[in-house]
């Protein structure tokens, strides 16, 4: 085998296996998705201004003071934020955390956990423990299937009492649809020992959390206001009827449907925003 033949091979086994991916510096970035495959930076972190979260005052300050404190590296709590879908609660999250930036720049940063990475949470703390930087670890959506009881009970470790408990630089926010983060379909069936036990051991999880903040369904005149908001924002007028409609044909009134809406103004006005 001559050099010229060798020198192919190993050009060939050079595009098989891709270069490794650099290491990530956690002190440079806003924002990380922490994922099967590792972390990854995020360049930026893109979030409405506080000022348009409209219809969500009280869980708005709630949460900025939280992630204020922690920024500044006081006492601050594990959040969960429950309740209506589109009613803002990544939004605010993400909104929290470019406020604390602008007050405490490179205090802190957010880092995202994938839904398919939760069992290597413990691997994460471990790397953010090393660092005088804090992190806010951000589960969006968290729901456990019927019979699950270990993601319950690992979670509820992680908070408080576990030897594997996350740093105290780390601080948990998580956003799921019910307190609870149990199934519709959790029945007195699931344990026919003790049928309370399976809700229990739910239930005990959202306990953990410092602050359990509910987000609610949104009633008209917030809807409006959420939309009065953007509308004076971008220049956007509207019309209260065509609103309303809007929502009826989508058969809820959120702040998602409320945005989906100045969306659609936009494209009318020929805008972008």
């Amino acid at each position: 085998m001559n050099d010229q033949t060798l020198l192919r091979i190993a050009d060939a086994l050079e595009r098989l296996a891709p270069p490794a991916a650099a290491p990530v510096d956690w002190v440079a970035a806003p924002a990380y998705v922490w994922d099967r495959a590792g972390a990854r930076t995020v360049s930026a972190l893109a979030a409405p201004p506080l000022s348009l979260l409209r219809g969500i005052d009280a869980q708005k300050e709630a949460v900025v003071a939280n992630i204020e404190r922690h920024a500044a590296g006081h006492s601050a709590h594990d959040m969960l934020l429950w309740g209506s879908r589109g009613m803002g609660k990544s939004a605010l999250l993400r909104a929290g955390i470019v406020s604390a930036q602008a007050a405490h720049p490179g205090a802190i940063a957010l880092v995202q956990v994938a839904p398919d990475a939760l069992s290597g949470l413990t691997g994460l703390f471990t790397l953010l423990g090393r660092l005088s930087r804090r992190f806010l670890v951000y589960i969006d959506d968290l729901g456990f299937e019927d019979g699950d009881s270990t993601g319950p009970r690992q979670l509820r470790s992680w908070l408080e009492g576990g030897v594997e408990a996350r740093p105290g630089n780390v601080r948990l926010a998580v956003t799921a649809n019910r307190r609870a983060i149990v199934s519709r379909h959790l029945s007195e069936q699931d344990d026919p020992i003790n049928p309370r036990d399976a809700v229990d051991d739910r239930l005990a999880l959202a306990d953990r959390f410092g602050l359990s903040i509910g987000f609610h369904n949104c009633s008209q005149d917030d809807y409006l206001a959420i939309i009065s908001g953007y509308s004076e924002e971008y220049g956007l007028p509207f019309a209260e009827a065509d609103a309303l409609e809007w929502s009826k044909r989508r058969g809820q009134r959120s702040g998602r449907v409320a945005w989906h809406y100045v969306t659609e103004l936009a494209g009318r006005a020929g805008r972008t925003i």
